[in-house]
């Protein structure tokens, strides 16, 4: 591999706090509390893992791409009640990745979208290192593709 890359999930410390939360406090932010009913199909942006049928979470919109640019976004993700900040290796591929069709958006260093694409997740590995082959590339976002999601953050390593 010639250009090296790390995969940064959400910190759980951004969203321990919510489960502490009443259904109707949630309800006042915009949060809803729900128990995983199928597998796979709610995807933990903090473990970056499918949760498990019977688990709880919490889908929120949160603000992915904080950035003073035109791409500034935000969107709905899930967040398992028990999750743990997903700390990768080098060129490390969530197992989650595997069977979705992704979206992979690269940005340069002013937050402008650079280059977009939609993909299999098997051959996410070998499209990161094609878009990293463009320096001007700072980071990439990775979205599932259907209902376009955020799931993390590409940074190089």
């Amino acid at each position: 591999m010639k250009n090296n890359f790390r995969i940064v999930a959400l910190d759980n410390e951004l969203f321990s706090d919510y489960f502490n939360l009443s259904d109707k406090e949630l309800s006042k932010q915009n949060i809803s509390r729900m128990i995983v009913d199928k597998f796979p199909g709610y995807p933990c942006r903090v473990s970056l893992t499918d949760v498990q049928v019977g688990e709880e979470v919490i889908l929120l919109n949160f603000e992915h791409h904080s950035v003073n640019s035109p791409y500034k976004a935000s969107g709905p993700i899930f967040i398992s009640k028990n999750a743990q900040t997903y700390k990768s290796s080098i060129n490390e591929i969530p197992i989650m990745f595997n069977h979705r069709f992704l979206s992979i958006r690269a940005y340069n260093k002013n937050s402008i979208m650079i280059f977009a694409d939609a993909i299999k997740g098997g051959y996410l590995k070998e499209k990161l290192n094609e878009i990293l082959e463009n320096q001007e590339v700072e980071y990439i976002h990775i979205h599932n593709a259907r209902p376009g999601c955020y799931n993390c953050l590409v940074e190089r390593a």
